[in-house]
């Protein structure tokens, strides 16, 4: 969402492009967020199918009530996303505001303090805070009439098209398969490898291991998509 810093030509090019990935789209653990959402979605309502009763015409109520509630899931949270966008961006000007209006240097880098990060808290020197505050105080005021960037829509967009999109792989065996047991088979199939590949590769992004990190994922989402059912969603 927000902007932190610039990156300097003494940062490792990988680890930069990686987290650039994230800025005014979405941070892998988002994307993640909004398939896994898609995917506990689409098995809810796949679950409940009877597959021994279910006819041609069950099938297609089915895929349209997916598809139907995976969009308008999809439009809702790409909503919340842009009221988060705003809200992060309303935190930063008063932020910005309070540093730049802060008389007391002390008070002022005690405050950027406080917004950093705990890791990056640890590490950095007083005097570093001490430029920060220096930069910040010389900038010149944003403009704090524009709500929401560029980024934010397209942010927003891709939120909207990840909820969608990640139930069409799991109904397109009901579209080519007429044995109901026998596509839902195959559809829960696709589920547990889109679950497991979204475990792998969080493992990537935040270090944990692969196998056990996608392994979990599987459970975790079998756990959630059981959670659903039985509350009737």
């Amino acid at each position: 969402m927000g902007k932190v810093a610039t990156p300097t030509t003494d940062e490792p090019p990988g680890a930069v492009a990686e987290l650039d990935r994230g800025k005014g789209f979405l941070t892998p653990v988002e994307r993640l967020s909004e398939i896994l959402f898609g995917l506990i979605m689409t098995l809810s309502l796949t679950g409940t199918l009877s597959v021994v009763a279910a006819g041609r015409e069950d099938v297609i109520v089915m895929m349209i009530s997916i598809l139907g509630c995976n969009l308008a899931w999809g439009v809702i949270d790409g909503v919340l996303y842009m009221l988060s966008s705003l809200s992060e961006r309303g935190r930063n000007l008063r932020l910005y505001g309070i540093i730049k209006g802060t008389k007391d240097p002390a008070i002022a880098n005690r405050i950027i303090a406080d917004a950093l990060p705990p890791l990056v808290a640890e590490t950095i020197t007083p005097a570093e805070i001490d430029k920060v505050r220096q930069r910040m105080v010389s900038l010149p005021d944003p403009d704090d009439r524009v709500l929401w960037s560029a980024d934010d829509l397209k942010g927003a967009l891709a939120v909207c098209v990840l909820v969608f999109a990640s139930c069409l792989p799991l109904i397109v065996p009901f579209l080519f398969i007429k044995e109901p047991l026998v596509a839902l088979r195959i559809s829960n199939g696709i589920a547990l490898i889109s679950l497991f590949l979204g475990g792998y590769f969080l493992a990537r992004y935040a270090g944990f291991r692969k196998v056990w990190t996608g392994i979990g994922m599987v459970l975790l989402g079998i756990m959630l998509v059981g959670i659903t059912i039985q509350l009737g969603g």
